[in-house]
C-alpha cells in the first residue's frame, strides 16, 4: 500500500467513527452507500445539506468564512479545492494528523449548515 492509501485509509477508518458518533441524530444522513463519485455522495448531511465529508484522504467541512480563514492561518486545516483550481471559502480541509479535533469541527459544520435553513 502506498502512503497516500494508508492516509486514505486511515481517513476513512476516522470518518467512519465520526459517522456513528452522529448516527444518534435524526436531522444527519449518513453518506450514501455505492455513489462514491458524486459530490458529496459520502458526506454527512444535515437536512439534505452536506456539511462533512473525506476527500483525498482528509476531512472536509463546511463552515464560516471567517471560521476557514482561522483555522488555515493557524496551520490546521487548508483551503478546499474540489479539483478544479478554485478554493471553496466555506469548506476546510483537516487531516488525519489533527483527527483530535474532527469530532469538534464536525459538530460546529453541522450546527453552521442547519442554521442556513
Amino acid at each position: 500500500m502506498t502512503a497516500a492509501g494508508g492516509k486514505a485509509q486511515e481517513a476513512k477508518a476516522l470518518f467512519e467513527r465520526l459517522v456513528a458518533r452522529f448516527s444518534a441524530d435524526p436531522s444527519v444522513t449518513p453518506p450514501s452507500i455505492g455513489k462514491g463519485g458524486k459530490f458529496g455522495a459520502s458526506g454527512l448531511k444535515v437536512h439534505g445539506k452536506i456539511f462533512a465529508m473525506i476527500s483525498r484522504g482528509a476531512l472536509v467541512v463546511k463552515l464560516p468564512r471567517k471560521r476557514v480563514d482561522e483555522l488555515v492561518a493557524s496551520g490546521t486545516g487548508r483551503a478546499f479545492d474540489p479539483g478544479h483550481g478554485r478554493l471553496m471559502k466555506e469548506w476546510v480541509t483537516i487531516a488525519p494528523s489533527n483527527s483530535r479535533q474532527w469530532g469538534k469541527l464536525a459538530l460546529e459544520a453541522r450546527e453552521f449548515v442547519a442554521a442556513q435553513q
